[in-house]
């Protein structure tokens, strides 16, 4: 495995552990702030509005070399760790969050065209599902590290572990990651010239409508598994772990099933066992251990589909890749953010957790019906057309 690849990896666990960390430690700094579990879920929200709003520089720095973008984004990934780890007060804690989300979707963005440009021709998706798996294994280790060390210490140490992390990526990425040429400057409004086809919007759809149905749920996962599923506190470090593993064995089985397969019909299968499964947790809630099982499905499929719809954005934006790479990730944490809201209403209404999971698996539907829409007027079409020459022959 090239070390450029790791050295992407190492940036995009950093990242993971910023985002995901707030799924175990949610009500750790809910305590500690002085407020309510539902407000601090808008930190998750905080977090995913800085991913959206930091995407767009990438429509001004595309010029520049990919690696001198990465080590900025570094840098601002470490900025972001700190003011979390510092902030007194839940006003300061939202803009911290807001700060630390904004490198997220644009270095998704240079990454994955970085880790294309580092992999050959037939291992294309698998190379970014390797430049991903950084995000998994944060889930994995990092994140239920985390919990146990906000549980005995303090909720603040886990984002000092990441801004201790973001340095790590500063050097890694200086070391290994190679010099890359910019991408050919196709002027301003060349970047955007890919939206005028469906395929991207369909793409995005499809991103941001499964990743918000999962979030609707996910977002409430440690307050859903203690209240309604029965199990202790201090047992949700290891239900991360197995969610952690679920991550990483969706991640890198759709990444080689994509480049044997269909991206897009990986995405849409996906997507449909998600459905089922967010339906069965609202029915099942309280058979503890069945609903763990069922949280790993439901994490395997939150990242089974991330490799496959990254490629294919950048498949679909020629001329935008860079944007097109950003906007995924936007996709991603807009959902993130929906979700978040969407899955607590029931809950300001004095349900129960489990209502979070209902709320979720209409919106994965929806995704799903993007992508099924995707695959009939775009990946079908080369194949109708190869079928056609095939026959006049």
């Amino acid at each position: 495995m090239k070390k450029g690849l790791i050295a992407l990896a190492f940036g995009t666990l950093a990242l993971g552990m910023m985002e995901f960390v707030m799924m175990g430690i949610l009500p750790d700094i809910a305590r500690g702030l002085g407020i309510t579990i539902i407000q601090a879920g808008h930190l998750i929200s905080a977090y995913a509005i800085g991913v959206c709003c930091g995407a767009p520089l990438l429509t001004v720095a595309h010029k520049y070399s990919p690696k001198r973008i990465l080590l900025v984004l570094a840098a601002m990934m470490l900025l972001g760790a700190v003011l979390c780890a510092v902030s007194p007060t839940y006003g300061m804690m939202l803009a911290a969050r807001f700060i630390a989300g904004l490198p997220h979707g644009a270095y998704f963005g240079v990454a994955s065209i970085a880790a294309i440009r580092l992999a050959d021709e037939r291992h294309k998706t698998g190379a970014v599902s390797i430049m991903v798996a950084g995000m998994t294994i944060a889930n994995l280790f990092g994140v239920p590290l985390s919990t146990a060390l906000s549980g005995n210490i303090s909720w603040r140490v886990p984002f000092v572990l990441v801004a201790l992390l973001s340095l790590l990526v500063l050097y890694y990425i200086w070391k290994w990651v190679p010099h890359i040429d910019p991408l050919p400057d196709n002027g301003y409004k060349g970047q955007f010239r890919f939206l005028r086809s469906s395929a991207p919007w369909l793409i995005l759809a499809a991103t941001m409508l499964g990743n918000g149905g999962i979030f609707c749920w996910y977002s409430y996962v440690t307050p859903l598994m203690t209240t309604e599923g029965g199990f202790p506190p201090e047992t949700m470090s290891l239900l991360m772990v197995a969610a952690g593993f679920g991550m990483v064995v969706g991640n890198l089985t759709s990444g080689r099933l994509s480049d044997r397969y269909s991206p897009g019909r990986v995405a849409a299968c996906t997507q449909a066992v998600v459905v089922a499964a967010l339906l069965l947790i609202f029915a099942l809630a309280q058979y503890g251990w069945l609903t763990a099982g069922l949280m790993v499905v439901c994490t395997a499929g939150l990242f089974a589909v991330s490799s496959p719809l990254q490629f294919l954005i950048l498949k679909h934006a020629p001329g935008g890749e860079m944007l097109g790479g950003a906007a995924i990730q936007v996709a991603f944490n807009l959902g993130n953010a929906l979700g978040a809201f969407c899955g607590g209403l029931p809950m300001d209404h004095g349900l129960p957790y489990r209502y979070a999971a209902l709320v979720g698996a209409p919106v994965v539907l929806l995704g799903y019906i993007s992508m099924a829409i995707f695959i009939h007027r775009h990946e079908n079409r080369p194949q109708a057309a190869a079928a056609s020459a095939s026959q006049g022959a």
